[in-house]
């Protein structure tokens, strides 16, 4: 069932969405040459927990961290880890959900570890561009397959990377994973019809490879994650949004200034 939010819904979302981009704020200045992805997990738990909030994905389904960090080939839900160091030239992505008065937001960022390659830098930046245009078909009477289709044709057609099919967005409140699925491929004018007051992630995972992926176990843990079929490099950014009439809004932004017109 999809619900429809009224504004007060979504300025809490808004709330938790406001800690949460505190946290990716704050990474930028953790995140280098040496750390180990523990100390994100670290950093992550005790801002959330100085502002009053909640991680959301600690005992999900078995789930026993504040965060995702996944490295270069990592696509998604890979566990921080205390022997896992980060190096110059790595790329990670650091995906949470912030739970603030029984509010969530979910968003994920892609941070550069030192210097990185050229290739990594434009996987980064196509990402990112990727998740805005996903954003801007996010419009009342626009359908699901517009999201994705803006994403893959930008991605897939115009810069020949792969574009992930098994993880997608979702619609979000009053748990993290809501109806609808919000896949980033389709086809323009396919799939649910938008509507003002839905509340969905979009979340594209881009890859310089295929768009193919494998699960993979941590043998310390037994917990299943996701990497590249062919060890490519793997990028993901995401935002919590609201569609309304005014448009698609940011609920997770970091930086006012660049989601003016989000907001």
């Amino acid at each position: 069932m999809i619900t429809i939010k009224t504004d007060r819904e979504i300025d809490g979302i808004r709330r938790a969405g406001a800690v949460l981009a505190g946290v990716h704020r704050g990474l930028r200045n953790i995140i280098k040459p040496g750390i180990s992805s523990w100390e994100i997990e670290e950093f992550t738990r005790q801002y959330i927990s100085d502002h009053h909030a909640h991680a959301s994905e600690m005992g999900f389904e078995g789930y026993q961290y504040a965060t995702c960090v996944s490295v270069n080939d990592e696509v998604a839900h890979a566990e921080p880890r205390k022997d896992l160091i980060l190096h110059d030239g790595d790329i990670v992505a650091v995906d949470m959900c912030v739970d603030k008065d029984g509010y969530i937001s979910d968003s994920c960022w892609n941070y550069a570890v030192g210097n990185i390659s050229p290739e990594a830098q434009k996987l980064m930046d196509v990402t990112k561009k990727a998740l805005y245009l996903g954003i801007d078909q996010a419009v009342v009477g626009n359908r699901i397959g517009d999201i994705g289709h803006a994403i893959q044709q930008y991605t897939e057609v115009e810069n020949g990377y792969g574009d992930v099919r098994e993880l997608i967005g979702h619609g979000i409140q009053p748990t993290m994973h809501e109806a609808p699925n919000v896949p980033h491929y389709g086809k323009p004018g396919h799939g649910l019809r938008l509507k003002a007051g839905m509340t969905i992630t979009i979340e594209p995972m881009i890859t310089t490879g295929t768009w193919e992926i494998v699960a993979k176990e941590d043998p310390k843990t037994n917990w299943e994650y996701y990497v590249t079929a062919d060890g490519s490099l793997c990028a993901q950014y995401e935002h919590t949004i609201a569609i309304t009439n005014d448009g698609p809004k940011i609920l997770t932004s970091q930086d006012p200034e660049y989601d003016a017109k989000y907001l």
